[in-house]
């Protein structure tokens, strides 16, 4: 029995969220440099990491029919941290362009490959030892 195909939209989709934690992360290390005498240190340190986890551990409810719309709710969250450090406006621009991205052409390459995958089976099923013509 052959193993079931992983989406390509999802692995596209949690490459882009797990290259997002990393940058809340960093993003995170900045502003408290940056800041902490305008922010509590902790309260700067605790939603970061908070942040950084919660774009990772997405990852793990994309292929769920409400995964994509939190992608989407955290691409927002990431732009609105440009209110804080404002070079997170680009930043996040940026990141929600390529999440765009890889979103749709996720969805095009999973369509045709669910489609050679059909005619694969249809040529298997009127070819079934093997033959060429």
């Amino acid at each position: 029995m052959p193993k079931k195909r992983r989406s390509t939209k999802v692995m596209f989709a949690s490459t882009v969220l797990v290259l997002e934690g990393f940058v809340a992360f960093f993003a995170t290390l900045a502003v408290f440099g940056l800041r902490r005498d305008e922010f509590p240190p902790a309260v700067i340190l605790s939603v970061g990491i908070v942040l950084s986890l919660v774009l990772v551990f997405t990852c793990a409810v994309l292929s769920k029919p409400w995964g994509v719309a939190l992608g989407w709710i955290l691409q927002l969250v990431l732009i609105f941290t440009g209110f804080i450090e404002p070079m997170m406006f680009v930043v996040g621009i940026l990141f929600a362009v390529a999440w765009w991205y890889g979103i749709r052409t996720g969805i095009r390459i999973d369509r045709e490959s669910a489609q050679r995958e059909r005619e694969q089976a249809e040529w298997d099923a009127a070819h079934p030892d093997g033959e060429t013509n």
